[in-house]
């Protein structure tokens, strides 16, 4: 459920009818299974495959997450291929008595999935068709599709896309259920801003599994079920199964329209600044010149809404730090946008740089690994993430340049600092469960490291650093004037530990803000018997 792009160191009923894609006649799964066929042209769907220890795909499914600082140890793991098969699974594991986890793309930052106290794995990868559903007149994702696959099914299909991340691993349930955002987020919202309905296995107070749609429709008996799946995070009301896309202002019976139409091409380009000849001053500068234009080009219509940036502030012993950009090569005078962008972050600062640009398709983009990653080898990490309203201050700049310029000998760390704001701040706080709506600036601070025996050292680090940095509040982003607090999908359990969080501001307020009542009543609704948790999970109201 995360959006660690690329490790980047710079995220229905049975009555909901047949997926088809672009007439060329796709079938959903159910509607494959449900077919006859003279021909032999139909497709079975294969069954649940329930895994176990000792059975051959047990080591690989249980080692797919990214940060390897966590591998489970479920007592079985059910693949699953329809949503029928994924009800079964979760009332399966009720009636025995096991704690539940969901794993799409394997992206989650923290022990939520990877942990010790879940026995009952559900494994949805394989639940990934993609398709127009002619029913709800939207586009219908299932819950194990990949960012990377619906963006070239609905591009090549459609011209169309949901605005979601920059890597094209990430899985898309995790991403949507948190809130995410991406490049096109400045221009076109949240993802959740486009997120017509959700179907969901819930399990009731008398442990049955159901499956049901939840709509954002006003007259959906539903509707707070949609609306938790807006940002309230995954793994907290039941197992989505599949998510409805279509724009709040999308008009007609067909497909065309349905969702944001791409640029056709973007401009991009990445300045590399290399350490050996960066002073404290120049570092600096950079800080403060990148957050200073942010605040001033944020709004929601701002002439540069289609410019997405991820400045990455990564260590010395990675060698340089990095910005890369890119803006609807479309726009009228985008290369004088992106020329008065990259002017404005590098004015005044003397440290020799290096700039590469470069025209290509938008789909090529998305495909193409624009954004700096770690080395492959280093897979354990620590993770912290922020909003900023406002641009670090003189201070905190100064912090940055202190812990990055001497870190751990066997890491790679970064802060990545997002671009944010735009039309993501046009929405009502309380219209989706994302309460984060008028940030400038979204921050992940990223350790990784190879070596197990590192993991206490990296960590301690990881964590002083964060602190030192939100020092002003508590050690950690306190929603106030300058940070909003976290964001879900760059979890962290350090937040729900009074040990590490000491701002006296829970984690429930970090991630929820004044969304968190709702979302607590969403789950007394579906999820009454706590049948869904984790370590940051929304708790049942006095729970």
């Amino acid at each position: 459920m995360t959006e660690l792009t690329r490790r980047h160191f710079l995220g229905t009923s049975a009555a909901g009818g047949a997926l088809a894609l672009a007439g060329a006649g796709i079938a959903s799964p159910a509607a494959a299974a449900d077919s006859t066929s003279t021909t032999g042209s139909a497709v079975a769907v294969p069954g649940e495959v329930t895994v176990q220890p000792g059975d051959p795909g047990y080591g690989y499914l249980t080692t797919r997450g990214l940060n390897r600082r966590f591998t489970g140890a479920p007592a079985r793991i059910n693949q699953v291929f329809t949503a029928d098969q994924t009800r079964q699974a979760v009332q399966q594991a009720v009636d025995a008595g096991q704690q539940i986890a969901v794993r799409s793309g394997g992206h989650c930052l923290d022990a939520l999935v990877d942990n010790p106290q879940v026995t009952a794995l559900i494994d949805v990868s394989q639940l990934n068709a993609i398709g127009y559903d002619p029913v709800h007149q939207a586009i219908s994702i299932q819950a194990g599709a990949q960012l990377g696959v619906a963006y070239k099914q609905l591009y090549l299909a459609y011209g169309m896309v949901a605005p979601t991340g920059s890597c094209p691993t990430v899985g898309v349930a995790g991403f949507t259920t948190g809130g995410g955002f991406g490049p096109l987020c400045r221009d076109q919202g949240l993802v959740v801003d486009h997120l017509y309905g959700v179907e969901v296995v819930t399990v009731d107070r008398n442990g049955q599994a159901h499956l049901q749609l939840a709509t954002r429709s006003s007259t959906d008996p539903n509707r707070d079920l949609w609306w938790a799946h807006t940002g309230g995070g995954g793994g907290s009301f039941g197992v989505v199964t599949r998510f409805l896309f279509r724009s709040p202002q999308a008009t007609g019976a067909g497909p065309a329209g349905l969702l944001p139409t791409p640029p056709k091409a973007v401009i991009t380009a990445t300045v590399v600044w290399p350490w050996s000849g960066l002073t404290e001053t120049a570092f600096e500068r950079l800080v403060a010149n990148h957050g200073a234009w942010h605040a001033a080009n944020s709004a929601p219509g701002t002439p540069y809404r289609t410019l997405y940036s991820e400045f990455a502030l990564t260590c010395r012993n990675a060698g340089v730090i990095a910005l890369v950009a890119e803006i609807d090569a479309g726009v009228p005078g985008a290369q004088n946008l992106m020329n008065s962008y990259l002017g404005a972050v590098s004015q005044g600062v003397s440290a020799p740089s290096s700039t590469s640009t470069a025209t290509m398709n938008w789909l090529t983009a998305r495909m193409a690994g624009l954004y700096p990653e770690a080395p492959a080898s280093d897979n354990r990490s620590k993770s912290k993430g922020s909003y900023l309203r406002r641009p670090f201050t003189a201070d905190q700049a100064g912090t940055l340049y202190q812990y990055l310029s001497a870190p751990p000998a066997n890491a790679i760390t970064t802060l990545v600092v997002y671009a944010y704001g735009g039309q993501v701040n046009s929405v009502a706080p309380a219209a989706t469960a994302v309460a984060q709506r008028d940030s400038i600036l979204k921050t992940l601070l990223v350790t990784a490291w190879a070596d197990p025996a590192d993991d206490d050292t990296n960590v301690a680090w990881t964590r002083s650093f964060y602190q030192d940095l939100h020092s002003a509040t508590g050690g950690v982003p306190v929603p106030a004037t300058a940070t909003d607090g976290c964001y879900i999908n760059f979890p962290d359990t350090d937040l729900a530990d009074p040990a590490q969080n000491t701002s006296g501001t829970s984690w429930q307020t970090l991630y929820f803000k004044d969304n968190y009542p709702r979302l607590q009543a969403v789950k007394a609704g579906y999820d009454p018997t706590d049948q869904f948790h984790h370590p940051l999970s929304v708790r049942l109201p006095n729970g």
